[in-house]
């Protein structure tokens, strides 16, 4: 594997009608391929979906259907996204959902989608192994690394932010195997980063919401964080397993 120094990567962001990878649909993407000195190249379009953008999706990302009326579809602007990707190692922020609507995008319109197969950095987990930021949100990180902000939640924006965050996040390491090294394994988090327990420490919540959560289709970093307190709390006989019906967990 590369150095760090060495390796060419690509920073993706896409704005959405939604979160459903099957039935919503991409109205923005942004790609930036990148070293670690430069930006290399960049491509940023809007994309008319040929469906209404609803309007909580709008209030996130300012994105109208007047916006994206008359823009070009998916599969005119797949290609060029395909190409800058090609076999470069992929970076972003929750990169899997980027990465899998693109993919059902492509599939959609019959085009290939080969980057299934390639490296994926993803920035969240990295900031989660980092662990010294107060959230792992990518505005937040942007502020704890006195990163210049970048204007609105576009996808542009968000990318040229999440260069600069990947660029932090993995100034520790020397190789791009090393990375992956530590990315293969489940990353213990500090506190809960959803519901109505969000920011709480994991030691903190009670023993009945861990076990709910995780029954949960959750991501593996988080899931291997609510057993491993399960786990703990087992050890230390801090609850009943005679009493509780999911002591097996």
């Amino acid at each position: 594997m590369p150095h760090i120094k060495e390796a060419e990567f690509v920073c993706i962001d896409v704005e959405s009608t939604g979160l459903d990878c099957a039935s919503d649909r991409v109205i923005e993407v942004a790609v930036a391929t990148f070293t670690a000195d430069t930006i290399l190249e960049e491509f940023e379009s809007l994309v008319d979906p040929k469906q209404n953008i609803p309007c909580e999706s709008i209030a996130i990302h300012h994105i109208t259907q007047e916006m994206v009326h008359g823009k070009p579809t998916i599969a005119e602007v797949f290609p060029k996204i395909s190409a800058l990707i090609d076999n470069r190692i992929i970076v972003g922020h929750g990169i899997q959902f980027d990465i899998d609507i693109l993919s059902q995008e492509a599939k959609r319109a019959q085009l290939d989608s080969p980057f299934r197969n390639n490296l994926a950095f993803d920035t969240l987990r990295l900031a989660r192994l980092y662990g010294e930021s107060p959230s792992n949100s990518l505005e937040v990180l942007r502020g704890h690394f006195n990163i210049q902000a970048e204007g609105a939640h576009r996808a542009m924006s968000d990318v040229v932010v999440n260069i600069q965050v990947f660029k932090r996040l993995v100034s520790r390491f020397r190789t791009v195997e090393e990375i992956q090294a530590v990315l293969a394994k489940p990353i213990a988090m500090k506190a809960m980063p959803l519901g109505k327990h969000k920011g709480r420490a994991f030691k903190e919540i009670p023993i009945e919401y861990l076990l709910w959560a995780a029954r949960q289709q959750f991501d593996n970093d988080l899931l291997f964080s609510l057993r491993s307190e399960i786990q703990r709390r087992k050890k230390g006989n801090s609850f009943s397993q005679a009493a509780n019906p999911f002591h097996l967990l």
